[in-house]
């Protein structure tokens, strides 16, 4: 279960890195799908979560439970180990606090400058 939410964290925040370029070249493409209003509000949704927890000091829920379920991080195996490095990095809070919002902010701005539309 521990590699399941792991896997899933990771693909979160792939959905999250990847869906902002994704869209402004969906957008500059003239896809319907770049100004989804349900994709773009999940992707909105998404990052102010990740920024409000990350301005209020939580630690992320899936991190929470994928350690709590581990108990132990020494038995990780090597695909387990590669994908925790890619996805914790050992920085001071405040770079994620910066980054996470900064983050936060190009995705509002994107959404004000390639506003989402519902469809006709």
């Amino acid at each position: 279960m521990a590699d399941f939410i792991l896997v899933t964290h990771i693909l979160f925040v792939v959905f999250v890195v990847a869906a902002l370029p994704a869209i402004w070249v969906g957008a500059h493409y003239r896809r319907a799908w770049a100004r989804s209003i349900a994709l773009r509000g999940v992707h909105l949704g998404a990052i102010l979560i990740v920024a409000a927890e990350s301005l209020l000091g939580m630690v992320c829920p899936l991190t929470e439970w994928e350690y709590l379920l581990r108990g132990d991080r020494s038995d990780l195996g090597f695909i387990q180990r590669a994908l925790r490095e890619l996805l914790y990095w050992d920085l001071p809070g405040w770079f994620f606090n910066v980054s996470y919002c900064g983050f936060a902010l190009l995705v509002i701005l994107t959404w004000l400058r390639i506003p989402p539309q519902r469809r006709r």
